[in-house]
């Protein structure tokens, strides 16, 4: 378990879900108050909100009751869509976009429209360094003083996310984002990887309402141990040329567009963590090529004897 020390966060989040404001009982209700389309934001300072106080009538029968709908939690207008991408176990200098040697144009591209995180503290093992990520606190307080694998049952290092500590996926979701997560999953204790749950250390027990990825720190790139939501997948029977970091990207892709055909002005928080750079290292057939050629080149070099 390599450090996960490379951080590339391409996001603009929604400071106006964290600015003080009235409570969500003094609040305005957007459209008309009682009806399954009325809206509300929330302060954010606490959650999840109080229920919203019935404002219709219950009498003995239907034709003098009028019934009244809470409000759906919106987020505050003009709140942006934030994708934040972690990649693992490269250092900091290695891709194109923060001034490596290997060109990664899309990344670039991606950053361009969002924010580079310059300053991130790993912790130079997996699982910790995720737990801290999706926290915001220390991995000692979110149980994942060790890796998921390692976990000794102590407090501190139980590899148990407590629900004291909300994940940001939580956060925004009862702040009225759709919150996904693609990829690596290494925050859930091995113990409960059955498909028998309990899936509160899941994914979707998280606060993340949409999961396709792989559980534990490393997997197979061409049949991998995926899941979607808590149902494990086996994309590859069926396809011979399945490769995980190109099936989650579609899958993502897919799962975004849906969204936006179903509810446009909805924002989404995508949690974005593949794992393909992670061993087992199993890179494209061409690449293959590549290494061999170079290493057969690097070999004829120190056979020759007028170097």
């Amino acid at each position: 378990m390599k450090p996960n020390n490379y951080i590339l966060a391409y996001a603009m989040f929604a400071a106006a879900i964290m600015v003080a404001a009235p409570s969500a009982h003094a609040q305005k209700i957007n459209g008309t108050p009682g009806s399954p389309e009325s809206t509300i934001t929330v302060d954010g300072n606490y959650l999840p909100p109080p229920p919203s106080k019935f404002g219709g009538v219950i009498n003995m029968d239907v034709k003098n009751s009028k019934p009244y709908w809470p409000p759906t939690v919106v987020p505050p207008k003009g709140a942006p869509n934030i994708l934040l991408i972690m990649t693992d176990d490269q250092g900091y200098g290695v891709s194109g976009t923060f001034g490596g040697v290997i060109p990664t144009p899309n990344l670039d591209r991606i950053a361009k429209m969002g924010l580079r995180y310059t300053c991130f503290n790993s912790t130079s093992l997996c699982s910790p360094t995720r737990a801290a990520l999706i926290t915001g606190r220390s991995h000692h307080s979110v149980g994942f003083g060790v890796i998921a694998e390692q976990a000794t049952g102590y407090p501190g290092y139980n590899s148990t996310i407590g629900v004291d500590n909300g994940t940001i996926g939580e956060i925004l979701k009862q702040n009225g984002y759709s919150t996904s997560w693609f990829g690596k999953n290494h925050n859930t204790p091995s113990f409960m990887y059955s498909i028998a749950g309990p899936f509160t250390q899941w994914p979707l027990g998280m606060g993340f309402e949409y999961f396709y990825g792989f559980m534990g720190g490393e997997t197979d790139q061409w049949t991998p141990f995926l899941f979607r939501n808590t149902t494990q997948i086996f994309p590859f029977q069926n396809d011979p040329n399945y490769n995980l970091i190109t099936g989650m990207a579609d899958d993502a892709i897919n799962y975004l567009k849906g969204l936006n055909a179903a509810a446009p002005d909805k924002p989404f928080f995508c949690y974005y963590v593949p794992g393909g750079s992670h061993a087992p290292h199993h890179p494209e057939a061409g690449m293959e090529r590549q290494v061999q050629g170079q290493v057969r080149h690097g070999l004829e070099r120190a056979a020759r004897t007028d170097l």
